[in-house]
C-alpha cells in the first residue's frame, strides 16, 4: 500500500496576524458539531478515492487548530483508524498558540490521539511580539513550551527571525535562550512579506522596514552554526532537529510523498491509477462547509500533474532538504531521467559555483544553495 499523510485544515484564528498569508479566518461564532461532521464526511470522500493506503502521519494545521475541540480531535483521529487504519506511534501533531486558553486544552488534545504538538512561540520579546499581532506575551510562550513539555514527549516551536527592527546581535541572544527551552526539533523562519497580508501594504508605503538581504544572510547563518553546535542541525530550510526527530507529516511533502488535503482551502497530491492528482479545496469556510452537505466534499475538480510538473514540483520540494532528492525516486515519480528534465550547462554552472552536489544517488542543494534557493530553483527548472 502507497504511504498518505492526512493534514486537517482549521481556517479560524481568533486574530489575523500581519504577516499571514495562510487561508485563515475571524468567526464570533463557530458550530464545532457541525464543523465536526464536515471533516468525517470529507474523509469518507477521500478514502473512496485513495483505497487502502498506508498512515505515514496526521497534521492538524491552520489557522489556530488549538481552537477546535478536542472531542473534534479526537473524531478526526479516530476516523482516520476506522477508514484506513492508524498504526501504533504514527506521528499525530496539532499546532497551537501560547495563549493561556489553548495551553490549558493541551491534555486534552493529549487525550484525543495528539502525540506532538508545535507551538507559534514566534519570538520571545513583547515588542516585536506585539508588532507581528500575536496575542501572548513571551513570559507566556515560555510557560507554554514548559506546558507542552510536561504533557507529550515531542513537541517543537516556531521563531520568526529578521523581523523589523532586529539586529544580529538581539538574534544570536533570543535564539540562545531559546535554546534552554528547545528539546528535539525547532522551526526557525525568516520573515518574509507575502502579498495580500497588511505587513505587504505597510512595506509598499515603507511605513515597515525589514534586515536587507545582507543583513538576513547573516541571521541565517548564524542561526545554522548554532543549531549545528547545539546538535539540531537543519534537516530543512527551516526546520532543525536531532537526528530522528524530524517531522514526519512534513518530510511527506519535500520528499513528495502523498497526502489528503482535508478543510477549507486545504491543498493535497494524490496518487491515483498510476495519475499524481493535485487536489485544491475551496478557500472559504462557509463555501466548503456547504459543498461538503450536499456533496460529501469541498474540493475542485482533481487536476492531473504531468511529468514536467512532477518533476519540477519534486525539485522545488526535495531540494529544501539537506539530504536532497534521490535520483531513484525522481525517476520513479517522472519516469524521465533528471538529465532529460534539466539542461546540463545550467546544472554543470551551478555545480562549478557550489550551489549544488550531484553524486550517484542525489542532487541537493550545498549550504550556500539553499541560503539562495529561490534563485538556484529559477536558475534550474525553468524551461
Amino acid at each position: 500500500m502507497l504511504p498518505l499523510a492526512v493534514y486537517i485544515h482549521w481556517p479560524f484564528c481568533k486574530f489575523k496576524c500581519p504577516y499571514c498569508d495562510f487561508n485563515s479566518h475571524v468567526r464570533e461564532k463557530i458550530n464545532h458539531p457541525e464543523w465536526q461532521r464536515g471533516y468525517l464526511d470529507e474523509l469518507r470522500y477521500y478514502r473512496e478515492q485513495t483505497g487502502p493506503r498506508l498512515i505515514k502521519s496526521i497534521f492538524f494545521g491552520g489557522g489556530t487548530p488549538s481552537l477546535m475541540e478536542p472531542a473534534t480531535v479526537a473524531a478526526v483521529i479516530s476516523e482516520v483508524d476506522k477508514l484506513w487504519g492508524l498504526p501504533a506511534g504514527t506521528e499525530v501533531t496539532l499546532e497551537a498558540n501560547p495563549t493561556s486558553v489553548e495551553v490549558d486544552k493541551l491534555r486534552g488534545f493529549k487525550a484525543a490521539g495528539v502525540n506532538r504538538v508545535s507551538l507559534g512561540v514566534q519570538s520571545l520579546r513583547d515588542a516585536a511580539l506585539r508588532k507581528l499581532g500575536r496575542q501572548h506575551s513571551a513570559a507566556e510562550a515560555l510557560a507554554a513550551v514548559k506546558t507542552a513539555a510536561s504533557v507529550f514527549e515531542r513537541y517543537s516551536f516556531d521563531l520568526i527571525y529578521a523581523r523589523p527592527e532586529q539586529s544580529l546581535a538581539g538574534w544570536k541572544q533570543e535564539l540562545e535562550e531559546a535554546l534552554e527551552y528547545s528539546a528535539d526539533h525547532m522551526s526557525l523562519y525568516q520573515l518574509t512579506i507575502e502579498e495580500g497580508t497588511a505587513y505587504h501594504t505597510l512595506h509598499q508605503r515603507g511605513e515597515l522596514k525589514i534586515p536587507d538581504e545582507n543583513a538576513a544572510a547573516d541571521m541565517y547563518e548564524l542561526t545554522q552554526e548554532m543549531m549545528d553546535r547545539r546538535g539540531l542541525p537543519a534537516y530543512e530550510i527551516s526546520n532543525h532537529a536531532r537526528p530522528g526527530a524530524e517531522s514526519q507529516h512534513n518530510l511527506v511533502y519535500w520528499r513528495y510523498g502523498d497526502y489528503a488535503g482535508v478543510g477549507p482551502g486545504a491543498h493535497g497530491r494524490l496518487t491515483i491509477k498510476a495519475e499524481k492528482l493535485a487536489t485544491r479545496a475551496h478557500k472559504a469556510p462557509e463555501v466548503w462547509l456547504e459543498r461538503v452537505r450536499k456533496e460529501r466534499h469541498g474540493s475542485h475538480p482533481f487536476e492531473v500533474i504531468d511529468f514536467f510538473k512532477r518533476g519540477q514540483e519534486m525539485l522545488m520540494m526535495g531540494l529544501r532538504l539537506r539530504d536532497g532528492v534521490l535520483l531513484d525516486d525522481f525517476l520513479k515519480e517522472t519516469h524521465t531521467p533528471l538529465s532529460r528534465f534539466i539542461h546540463a550547462q545550467r546544472l554543470q554552472a551551478l555545480l562549478d559555483e557550489g550551489f549544488m552536489e550531484l553524486t550517484e544517488q542525489h542532487l541537493r542543494a550545498t549550504a550556500a544553495g539553499r541560503q539562495r534557493l529561490n534563485a538556484v530553483l529559477s536558475h534550474l527548472v525553468s524551461q
